[in-house]
């Protein structure tokens, strides 16, 4: 078992903390709002740090799990980010959904330091980080891959190397921009449905055994029948990883005409009050009369 500091208590680092927590390691947290880290505390043991840096202080295995570039950079190189409380030798493990800019940055500023890096975000949402169910995009060297991944296992029920520094977080781009056309396609055909007066469940007990089969068809069908949206991954955390993708394909480019379509239709749905409805809202712009 490992010491290790988790840094980020939202809805996937609160989770993700407790099953390190519940698989034996020694886990110190540090959250911004520090209400959040005494509670975590409170409910599986541990320690809560003053700063990141406090809590990086003689740990193995370091994690973060924040909300963008800025925040990470925050938690990280500034003065009393983890970066200065880590050891040479130790690890740096990133669960944000960021750029990969930043994960070739970090790693750099930790090789510097004798500090090794890894950029591993993570996908599954709020229910796989509660379940421990995560899927796991690592980037950075594989050998330092190899000696977090029996950590990194606490939380996941997959976890793939995806190459050198800065992989981990194209891969997470890939499946946003995925997860962006199915959802907008299950928005259009469940629509289509209802206006044809087809019943939701026949269809679905069908189709889902079919080639139209999907993660978000079976999880999500019901609640977007029923026009409810308090079940998950937010509007806006999605348009965050959009803009995240959009940009990556305008240096690189690829061509994402589907993806800046649905994300402009996200656009819409935040105008609508739905910034923290989760991403199967799509539909409700089709719903509306």
């Amino acid at each position: 078992m490992a010491k290790v500091a988790f840094i980020g208590l939202g809805v996937m680092g609160y989770p993700m903390a407790g099953h390190l927590k519940a698989h034996g390691h020694d886990v110190t947290v540090f959250n911004r709002t520090a209400a959040k880290a005494e509670k975590w505390v409170a409910q599986h043991g541990g320690k809560a740090a003053p700063t990141p840096a406090r809590a990086a202080e003689g740990a193995e295995f370091v994690f973060t799990c924040v909300g963008n570039d800025n925040d990470l950079r925050s938690v990280t190189v500034a003065p009393d980010g983890v970066f200065a409380g880590m050891a040479r030798g130790s690890v740096y493990v990133d669960n944000t959904t960021a750029s990969a800019i930043v994960a070739r940055e970090l790693h750099a500023y930790g090789a510097e330091r004798g500090i090794d890096c890894l950029d591993a975000p993570v996908s599954g949402g709020q229910a796989g980080a509660e379940n421990g169910q995560l899927t796991v995009m690592v980037g950075g060297d594989e050998a330092v891959f190899e000696r977090a991944r029996p950590v990194i296992d606490g939380y996941a029920k997959m976890v793939g190397h995806m190459g050198a520094p800065g992989p981990g977080q194209l891969a997470k781009m890939v499946n946003q921009i995925c997860i962006a056309g199915v959802v907008q396609g299950l928005s259009e055909g469940l629509h289509f449905a209802k206006r044809s007066g087809l019943d939701i469940e026949k269809l679905v007990s069908v189709i889902s055994k079919g080639a139209a089969q999907s993660w978000q068809m079976e999880s999500r069908y019901t609640t977007m029948r029923d026009n409810k949206f308090d079940f998950g991954f937010a509007v806006d955390w999605m348009r965050k990883d959009l803009a995240i993708c959009l940009e990556e394909a305008r240096k690189s480019g690829a061509k994402l005409p589907v993806a800046a379509l649905v994300d402009q239709f996200y656009a819409q749905v935040q105008a609508m009050g739905g910034s923290r409805w989760d991403t199967s809202s799509l539909i409700a712009l089709l719903d509306r009369d």
